[in-house]
């Protein structure tokens, strides 16, 4: 018997029942006697017209929905499901991981998105943006909204620091969401692949940085991700997020602690650790996420990914181009909140 056909959890159900117009029969220019009605109390006047009936969904909508979340089920249960060499799983993450993340992503940051169109629609491609939030939900979000968003339905591969795949169960999750270890040899064979590859060069410098300096962008490390952009002649789409820095606004690092644990830091906000478990959910602000135009790099010779002063010069380029843009979503916006 054949597989029962994949209904994502989010399609738009089919709606029914249009409203019918009344139609009105003309009494002129006809060959029918006139009716004259004959003398009595005068007609009552005409009542509203009724309103349309409600919209009721398609017959077999929740049928459909389960036969697809079953065939789902199944599928995970069997094995019957690819994953790249990666440990990527795209219908996992279509289904299931975008449908957790989209809730917070639309309703609790309510992130705008601006210029995805700058993606190119084919071919590899790198993003580069600023890091921030104490937490990475800015890279979490990125991907959202490249998912959501662009019109050709590409899908954002994140490179991850190594703590990420430390981490039980998290690991686990990176991988089956499409990240990867930020390393040279895996981003240059995703671009090479034609994937869209997104990476953040302030690493910790970025995300762990207090709130006094939120908004000032790091060092971008030594360039790599310049160079791995060469050697893939993929361009560099500059991203700028705004908002993702008063999450947690970040007053204090505990670094005894966060040697003990293993961590790069330990933050201190003013909610925690003073408020415990309700002092780590991330303050509610509003979005705002901009993909700049790329920035070719196929134009240049092979030897040129080995020459450190144009890999510092396009790093700069790069890291100018996000700073202003960061500067200029700063000014528009009215409010951290709103």
């Amino acid at each position: 018997m054949a597989d029962a056909k994949v209904i994502p959890f989010d399609e738009d159900r089919p709606r029914g029942g249009a409203p019918r117009a009344a139609r009105r029969r003309s009494a002129a220019g006809g060959a029918a006697a006139r009716v004259t009605p004959l003398p009595g109390p005068p007609a009552p006047a005409a009542a509203d017209p009724a309103p349309p009936p409600a919209e009721r969904p398609a017959d077999g909508t929740w049928e459909r929905r389960v036969a697809g979340g079953l065939a789902f089920l199944r599928r995970r249960l069997t094995g019957e499901y690819e994953v790249d060499e990666f440990g990527y799983d795209e219908e996992l993450t279509d289904q299931v991981l975008m449908s957790l993340l989209r809730p917070l992503y639309e309703k609790y940051f309510r992130v705008e998105v601006l210029g995805v169109e700058n993606i190119p629609a084919e071919g590899g491609a790198l993003v580069v943006a600023n890091h921030s939030g104490t937490l990475p939900l800015d890279g979490l979000m990125m991907q959202v909204a490249v998912h959501d968003h662009h019109p050709a339905d590409r899908h954002l591969r994140l490179l991850a620091a190594d703590l990420v795949f430390m981490l039980p169960v998290v690991s686990e999750l990176a991988r089956k969401a499409g990240h990867t270890l930020a390393c040279a040899e895996d981003a240059e064979r995703l671009l090479r692949r034609g994937e869209v590859v997104g990476v953040m060069p302030e690493g910790f410098k970025g995300i762990g940085k207090p709130f006094s300096e939120r908004y000032k962008l790091q060092r971008f490390g030594r360039g790599g991700f310049v160079s791995t952009a060469l050697r893939a002649g993929a361009p560099i789409v500059p991203c700028a997020i705004v908002g993702a820095e008063e999450i947690y606004p970040m007053v204090g690092n505990a670094k005894t602690l966060a040697r003990l644990l293993g961590f790069p830091y330990f933050p201190l906000t003013p909610t925690f650790p003073w408020l415990g478990p309700l002092g780590a959910l991330p303050l509610p602000t509003k979005w705002t996420i901009q993909f700049g135009e790329p920035i070719p790099t196929d134009g240049y010779a092979p030897e040129a990914a080995e020459d450190p002063m144009l890999m510092f010069n396009l790093t700069d380029q790069v890291r100018e181009q996000i700073q202003h843009t960061l500067y200029k979503l700063l000014v528009r916006r009215r409010s951290v909140f709103f």
